[in-house]
């Protein structure tokens, strides 16, 4: 059994595999990893583990980790099942690789565009000749709501919601409209752009806004809220074959 370990801007997100298919997920609190951790390893018989990070991590804490699991820590000196064509690798987010990496197991020899509606939302594409040529980089719903009322006066903060209608009769609803709609438009917006060069294209939706989303896009997509894990499990065994 491997392991896949998230650790994102907000929290801890953890994935059990068994013959390459995800069997559980763990959430946790950044301060509470190495107990959830310790808790996994009395439960299951986990062989190999990987650890993706976004965040600053104390050095002490993959010492500790170590000692539980035989564990890679992702980043830009493994091995990849697929080319890379960004120019600024060591910039490169981690997480964005695991996704590329999930799309090269999930659809091979395919165009793949892959959106992950996180705290931010990432734009990734890889070529059906299994080339990473790089993406874009936008706010998240969340980020976007937090923006209004941190940088006026007056806008509240408002929890996300579907809106009722196309025209805002309320502040409120002026905000859902101009957020959500704002998101939706957005994507839609960037699929497109990508079908006029690829037309044969594969949408991947995933990460924590993908429920909330998928309901009102338009476009043919893949919904998948466990394809970040699903590709740091196929760099470790890409990894472990050496």
């Amino acid at each position: 059994m491997n392991l896949s370990i998230d650790i994102g801007n907000s929290n801890v997100k953890i994935a059990v595999f068994r013959t390459n298919k995800v069997e559980k997920v763990f959430f946790s609190e950044k301060e509470n990893l190495l107990i959830k951790l310790r808790d996994i390893k009395v439960k299951y018989t986990i062989k190999a583990a990987i650890l993706s990070t976004v965040s600053v991590i104390n050095p002490d804490i993959f010492d500790e980790i170590y000692k539980l699991f035989p564990t890679k820590i992702l980043d830009i000196n493994l091995k990849f099942p697929f080319q890379i064509k960004y120019k600024t690798k060591e910039t490169l987010g981690v997480d964005r690789l695991a996704l590329v990496a999930a799309a090269v197991s999930n659809y091979p020899k395919k165009n793949v565009l892959i959106i992950d509606a996180g705290t931010c939302i990432t734009y990734d594409f890889k070529t059906k000749g299994e080339i990473y040529l790089g993406g874009a980089i936008a706010p998240g719903i969340l980020m976007r709501y937090k923006a209004l009322h941190n940088q006026t006066a007056n806008l509240p903060l408002l929890i996300p919601k579907h809106p009722k209608n196309n025209i805002g009769n309320s502040t409120q609803q002026s905000i859902h409209n101009g957020v959500c709609k704002g998101v939706i438009y957005e994507i839609e917006g960037v699929i497109s752009q990508y079908m006029t060069v690829y037309p044969n294209l594969t949408v991947v939706l995933t990460g924590g806004d993908t429920n909330f989303l998928s309901e009102m896009l338009k476009s043919s997509i893949f919904a998948n809220p466990n394809f970040l894990f699903e590709g740091l499990n196929h760099i470790l065994n890409h990894n472990l074959q050496e």
